[in-house]
């Protein structure tokens, strides 16, 4: 059996086996399998989380997804994320003809037929999504959508010097790994702290013998992290919301609200003028952001009806509504889920399936809100100064 990839480490009494795996090698399986066999290990940890675990275990369940209360949770740009992400890795395995996380898969197998006990080590990948999400301002999620969205569109091909620097990242960080230069902190989430969870999971697995099968790029963080003790609950805990931006968030439309209203008494013309404004800026562009998601002409109208008044309310987004508009004119059948996983595959599938195209509505609509908000507030205030003097 090489050994190659494969790190030991002797702590407390104790042996645990890394693999360092590479995502995107048939022969990373088959590694997992032999040192599996070999070692006979008490327990194997992999890198999954329950949710990743049961899709891997019981197939796609995507098609008992009810996309309005997805709408209404919140939760449409994260499962948009979630999707473009499956997207890049779905097209990543059928360049290179392998099963994804065919290493994950064997690890599954070869436990239940050692006897080992199998232990899911990673994070929830949504609790990872949402401490990124927090760990970036508004221009950096911006930037971040860009980034996961045009990689649905991408036709390129991995050429081979780059498929030998994913072999050694995970599959997530080499998505990301632009973003991650430009945005240091977001290796924080992204890496830092699963591999404090993972190494936790490991050092918490039953037995006095323990494998881990790992993405390459974990193992050497886990090789430092593993000797000392994290706090799991710590580390899955959501990012409580900032209170200068829950303060900003209300401070900025009563301000908006006020110059309105003082403009109004002193010059109900120029007050006029900046209501126009602000209701051409936000509706147009949350219009012009649910079009280009080719949306029912009733989500663009609802879109750009919304817009002005959820601009207002932090609490509330235009796209919401132009989704659930969409939604209740082209709810999603059985065969649109059923049809998800390939449809992810091409920028013409994210916009023909209609569960994707919803997701769309939703995003860019409130994209080309947020855009509007800042265009139609910086008019509102030069209007106002303008009419001081």
């Amino acid at each position: 059996m090489t050994e190659d990839n494969v790190t030991r480490i002797h702590w407390d009494n104790r042996e645990f086996i890394l693999i360092g795996t590479a995502h995107v090698s048939k022969q990373s399986a088959q590694q997992v399998k032999e040192v599996i066999e070999t070692e006979m290990p008490d327990s194997v940890c992999i890198e999954l989380d329950e949710q990743r675990y049961q899709s891997i275990m019981e197939g796609d369940k995507s098609k008992e997804t009810d996309i309005f209360k997805v709408i209404k949770d919140k939760k449409a740009t994260l499962l948009l994320i979630n999707l473009a992400v499956s997207s890049f890795q779905k097209r990543l395995a059928n360049q290179l003809d392998i099963q994804p996380g065919q290493e994950m898969i064997q690890g599954i197998q070869s436990a239940q037929e050692t006897g080992a006990k199998l232990v899911l080590a990673d994070r929830n990948i949504q609790i990872t999504f949402s401490r990124i999400w927090h760990n970036v301002g508004f221009w950096g999620k911006a930037k971040l959508m860009m980034q996961i969205i045009s990689s649905i569109f991408s036709n390129e091909k991995i050429t081979e010097d780059e498929l030998e620097t994913m072999k050694s990242q995970d599959m997530l960080d080499s998505m990301l790994q632009e973003f991650t230069n430009s945005f240091p902190r977001l290796k924080i989430p992204l890496i830092d702290e699963r591999d404090q969870y993972l190494a936790q999971k490991i050092k918490e697995a039953p037995g006095n013998k323990v494998v881990a099968v790992l993405g390459a790029a974990h193992v050497p963080g886990i090789k430092e992290q593993i000797k000392q003790d994290h706090d799991l609950d710590l580390l899955t805990k959501l990012p409580p919301k900032s209170k200068v931006l829950k303060i900003v968030g209300w401070a900025i439309p009563i301000a908006i609200l006020a110059l309105i209203a003082y403009t109004f008494i002193t010059s109900p013309s120029v007050g006029i003028q900046q209501s126009l404004s602000w209701i051409i800026w936000t509706g147009m562009l949350s219009g012009i952001g649910a079009a280009l998601a080719f949306a029912h002409p009733l989500a663009i109208v609802t879109g750009f009806i919304a817009a002005p008044f959820t601009a207002l309310h932090p609490l509330l987004a235009a796209g919401w509504f132009a989704g659930i508009v969409q939604a209740y004119f082209h709810r999603p059948n059985v065969r649109d889920f059923e049809n998800l996983s390939e449809d992810v595959l091409s920028a013409k599938g994210f916009w023909h399936n209609k569960v994707t195209r919803i997701l769309l509505v939703v995003t860019l609509s409130n994209v080309g809100a947020s855009i509007g908000t800042f265009i139609g507030g910086a008019d509102i205030i030069r209007l106002f100064i303008e009419n001081l003097w």
